[in-house]
């Protein structure tokens, strides 16, 4: 007759065999991105592509944020070609590491914010801007996170293309101003999602239009 200390001791055996199997459960999987797609236009015709996308890198608030612009312009003396990819790694909605590079018709260009855990170091070198600076205040809503809805209570968006920030003013139901150093943008929303951005430029303005 088998007694109770073998099923004991038996139970005790598959519980240390299972441990490992059951340490090595996959981890919950990050919710799938969230991509928003543009057109980007002068005056009525289209010349390039701008996507915005939000990635959830776990199951906390960790997250990954890029937005890529792809534009050719030729028109008469007027030429123009710019791709740049702005990555954010953000973490309990505060920025930790924003990346841009931008490949003109201009030259190679790159801009980096990076928290060093009490600041940021910021250097900003673009097309006719370098930039350098240090940022004591934790960066926790940038001209990226616009895409992905109104910027209700904001005041001002960290643009991190130039390394510094853009005042944001509410104008109307659904739109908002954003100014930097004589530059205007307008965004505009509509059930809390941006449908147009209007970058405005001496020349020819760009819309930006959701597809």
């Amino acid at each position: 007759m088998i007694g109770r200390g073998y099923w004991l001791g038996l139970a005790w055996a598959l519980w240390l065999l299972a441990g490992p199997v059951l340490a090595q459960a996959p981890a919950a999987r990050p919710a799938p991105p969230e991509t928003r797609r543009y057109a980007i236009e002068v005056a009525g015709v289209r010349v390039g592509t701008m996507t915005a996308t939000r990635a959830p890198q776990t199951a906390t608030t960790d997250a990954v944020f890029t937005l890529t612009s792809d534009v050719k312009v030729n028109f008469l003396v007027y030429n123009l070609k710019i791709y740049y990819q702005v990555v954010n790694r953000v973490r309990n909605g505060q920025l930790l590491l924003s990346t841009v590079e931008a490949h003109t018709n201009q030259g190679d260009f790159a801009s980096r914010t990076e928290w060093k855990g009490d600041h940021y170091d910021i250097v900003a070198d673009q097309y006719k801007h370098h930039y350098r600076a240090t940022e004591k205040q934790p960066i926790r809503y940038t001209v990226t996170d616009m895409f992905f809805g109104e910027p209700q209570g904001q005041t001002r968006a960290f643009a991190e293309y130039f390394g510094d920030f853009f005042t944001v003013q509410r104008t109307a139901a659904g739109k908002y101003k954003a100014e930097r150093d004589g530059r205007e943008d307008e965004y505009q929303y509509a059930n809390g999602e941006l449908v147009v951005l209007i970058k405005k430029n001496p020349l020819k303005n760009f819309i930006i239009r959701l597809l």
